[in-house]
């Protein structure tokens, strides 16, 4: 039993689920565009297959028998009228109405997703798998509408016209439509065949094109152009790159001929075999000998047939290739809106007015899917409005300390308290309303230069212009705080250098009003006297709020009302910088090995 279960965890919903899944979807966003899109097919299809059996069956009876130009011109001009009139309203539809509808219900279902996305922990980013699936269901989400809309499109279009065509058949001869189907039917595994060999050509094509996508990469983004052109890598990545294109080169012709000779056996049989020799023999024999048969009807039974195989086909192999495909990036879908954050929010709404009294209690905090402790017993006390410096090598966990704090993941053991209340009690929103963070990892975004330092929607300028002044940002810009910063949106958006940048992220923690600051790095692309600068400005604008931050450059920690010195997730040493300048430990090595550096 509990084996059953782990395989139909392991496998998802059915083709038939998923494809269901996203049509009920599409219909909540729109249900106009779902209707439409059935209709549409229907419009496309049906006429002309109608017109190519009952219409031509009618003309050339018509004709057979002597009727007058008037009937026959006229019967031509109905037809005419008809096809006319099915392109034009899918025309209609398409150029009023689906174009603008499926871009809304594209964004209706990417705001989903990105919703989604917001609500999630930072330890699903920490899962390559999530983070994988995460990124394929973001960029195949417009990619999804158009096709599943356009192969239920289709597949009603053509199950509507089989049904037709097939009723219209029996009608003219029972026995008639059973060839037909006998001979779709002997030749249908065939068709599935080769619509595995086109899916695990496309499967296999795809692997191998992102190897040759990537050299291609190497070579157009900016990000690895200097090392390209200062060193010898360029044959390197050439020779990678045609060995990667050969080979999707050779993966095409391992399937082709696969694949020709399963299109060759089945075109032979149903189509020269079948409708060439079979058909026109049953056929002929119905309007020579029997005279069961009228010559119109001949002529609509054999394009009936070819109606009929061609609407079969797409049912029983196109159809379901094409569906099997979009179901694998729906049950991604399903499975990311699926997700539920391991935070849990807490029922209280957190003051962000003053500093309270932080105390860290035998925190200790290990990442998912990992077994070593990143931090260990961390006992930590901060009081209201202290400077408080975190220091160490790369990798002793200061990093995880702050964003325990923030509450982007959860402690493995131990609490955090605010104020004597646990943090857990908080809402996360409350709770992050209470912080100015600036992390070392930071963006700039798409966005004017004053929103970047507001991170909102509603800009105080006034606010934003003296944060920026704080920061040491001094750059002259035509339209100041309403510059546009990045050329996504705005061809005449600014790119700043990595200081600017660094200095545009600081002024996020000077405009923002919270009792709170934290700081990861926040000097590393400054020089020595924009970094002086700064922890001059820093001190003096949050002198009223607790601001613990992290750095390399220990002259920044002088100031500090105190040091924790971090090693392997554990505190070795702590106190302020005369203090532990006098243990002449891990700390005064440290700053005594920079300090020469500098003198030197």
């Amino acid at each position: 039993m509990k084996h059953k279960e782990k395989q139909t965890e392991k496998s998802g919903h059915s083709m038939l689920s998923n494809i269901l899944y996203f049509v009920r979807l599409m219909f909540k966003h729109s249900p106009g565009l779902v209707i439409g899109e059935m209709l549409w097919g229907i419009v496309l299809k049906l006429p002309t297959r109608l017109v190519s059996v009952i219409g031509v069956k009618y003309i050339i009876d018509n004709v057979s028998a002597g009727a007058g130009k008037e009937k026959i011109f006229g019967a031509v001009g109905i037809i005419a009228v008809i096809l006319i009139a099915s392109e034009t309203a899918a025309w209609i539809f398409r150029e009023f109405y689906w174009n603008s509808e499926k871009e809304r219900a594209s964004r209706a279902l990417n705001e989903t997703l990105y919703q989604k996305a917001k609500s999630l922990d930072l330890a699903n980013y920490d899962n390559p798998e999530f983070y994988n699936n995460f990124i394929l269901t973001i960029e195949a989400s417009a990619d999804n509408i158009q096709n599943v809309l356009g192969l239920v499109r289709n597949y009603v279009g053509e199950f509507i016209s089989l049904l037709t065509i097939c009723s219209v058949v029996l009608a003219l001869d029972p026995i008639c439509l059973l060839i037909i189907i006998a001979i779709v039917i002997i030749f249908t595994p065939i068709s599935k065949k080769i619509g595995t060999y086109q899916m695990q050509r496309r499967e296999d094509n795809n692997r191998l094109h992102r190897r040759a996508d990537y050299f291609a990469r190497v070579f157009y983004l900016q990000d690895y152009a200097k090392e390209v052109r200062m060193n010898n890598i360029k044959p390197l990545l050439i020779k990678r790159y045609n060995e990667a294109a050969q080979a999707v080169c050779d993966n095409q012709k391992k399937y082709v001929r696969k694949i020709d000779l399963a299109y060759f056996i089945q075109e032979t049989g149903v189509q020269i075999v079948g409708f060439m020799f079979i058909l026109p023999l049953y056929l002929g024999y119905c309007v020579l000998e029997a005279k069961t048969m009228s010559a119109g009807s001949f002529v609509a039974a054999f394009n009936g047939a070819f109606s009929i195989a061609s609407s079969f086909s797409f049912l029983t192999v196109t159809a379901v290739r094409n569906f099997s495909e979009r179901a694998k990036m729906i049950e991604k879908y399903r499975q990311f809106l699926k997700c539920e954050p391991t935070i849990s929010s807490g029922d209280t709404e957190a003051e962000c007015g003053t500093p309270e009294k932080i105390e860290i209690k035998n925190l200790s905090f290990t990442y998912p899917n990992s077994k070593e402790k990143v931090l260990s017993d961390i006992n930590i006390t901060v009081n209201p409005c202290e400077k408080i410096a975190l220091v160490g090598y790369n990798g002793a966990g200061k990093t995880t300390l702050t964003n325990l704090l923030l509450r982007l993941y959860e402690p493995s053991e131990g609490e955090i308290l605010f104020g004597g209340e646990n943090i857990k009690n908080a809402t996360l929103d409350s709770h992050r309303k209470r912080f100015a963070a600036v992390f070392q990892d930071f963006q700039l975004f798409a966005c004017t230069l004053g929103e970047n330092v507001s991170l909102d929607k509603e800009v105080d300028k006034p606010r934003a212009e003296s944060a920026l002044k704080h920061s040491g940002f001094t750059k002259e810009l035509e339209k100041g705080i309403d510059t546009p910063l990045l050329r996504e949106f705005d061809d005449e958006g600014i790119m700043v250098s990595g200081g600017e940048a660094q200095k545009i992220a600081i002024a996020r923690a000077f405009y923002k009003k919270c009792p709170y600051v934290i700081l990861d790095e926040p000097s590393a692309n400054l020089d020595p006297v924009a970094e002086y600068n700064l922890n001059q400005a820093m001190l003096e604008a949050a002198k009223d709020k607790t601001v613990i931050f992290i750095s390399h450059r220990l002259s920044t920690t002088v100031n500090a009302d105190r040091i924790y010195v971090m090693e392997k997730g554990r505190i070795i040493e702590s106190g302020t910088h005369r203090e532990l300048m006098e243990k002449n430990g891990a700390y005064a090595y440290m700053f005594n090995l920079q300090a020469e550096k500098y003198r030197t």
